[in-house]
């Protein structure tokens, strides 16, 4: 049986202009580990948009009347509001706090916009090009290691009528996202027909544990021994049209 191992990565508090990729070498090193071939590294999304100065001064928003009548529905901060609306591709609908909205061909949560862990009086915003930073920290932690490895920027998602937060992979560098089962038997000898494994996606809700939500000032998490499959161009994309969607397919039908 495969043995997984992850280790946190705690770093200095991650500044704008900072390089993740170096920062994370410098910890790697200091924290005296090898780097293998295959070894996964998950970098949070929060951390990497605060490295790339995606913030925003809430004193310098001035909401529109969408904003302010959504703000209202939703007992939301207006400011919050405008700056989801500018954010998401679609805004879909929400609860108590937190829009619903579709950014990047992904249903997530106030289109990625956060104020945990921003300066006071400020909000996070998504990464400007999440598979471009996992390529970038990818290509600087392999020339420094001489191994090929993998990259995933994760965040956390709710899932529908369940409470709490899981791990989603955002991008991917390096492995296949995607494990494809179909044809593969089961216990019975029968044929399996729609099956594929979330591997990126696994592995970020696994790292979730030890990245935390709070003040851990842990950025990213090193997973060793996972049953990945590196590759340059994965065959599997992550994100699927709505129309295949479960969720999505039920909803603009009704």
């Amino acid at each position: 049986m495969t043995q997984i191992t992850l280790i946190p990565l705690k770093t200095p508090i991650i500044q704008k202009g900072d390089s993740i990729g170096e920062v994370l070498f410098e910890t790697i090193q200091k924290l005296n580990i090898s780097i293998d071939e295959g070894d996964v590294i998950v970098v949070a999304e929060s951390p990497l948009a605060m490295a790339e100065g995606q913030t925003v001064d809430l004193a310098s928003v001035d909401p529109s009347e969408k904003a302010i009548d959504l703000a209202k529905r939703y007992e939301m901060d207006p400011r919050v509001v405008e700056i989801v609306i500018q954010e998401a591709d679609e805004v879909l609908g929400g609860v108590k706090g937190v829009l619903l909205t579709i950014k990047n061909n992904t249903l997530i949560a106030n289109a990625g916009v956060d104020s945990s862990n921003a300066p006071p009086g400020h909000l996070v915003l998504f990464p400007k090009d999440p598979q471009k930073s996992a390529e970038l920290i990818k290509q600087i932690l392999e020339a420094k290691f001489h191994k090929k490895i993998a990259v995933i920027v994760g965040d956390s998602r709710v899932q529908p009528l369940r409470r709490g937060t899981i791990g989603v992979a955002i991008s991917v560098a390096g492995m296949e996202p995607i494990e494809d089962c179909r044809g593969r038997e089961d216990l019975f000898g029968r044929k399996l027909q729609i099956t594929f494994r979330a591997i990126a996606d696994d592995l970020v809700s696994a790292a979730q544990l030890l990245l935390g939500e709070a003040d851990e000032q842990t950025p990213a998490v090193l997973i060793k021994g996972a049953p990945i499959k590196l590759s340059k161009n994965p065959s599997q994309n992550m994100a699927i049209h709505r129309n295949e969607c479960l969720f999505m397919n039920y909803f603009s039908k009704t």
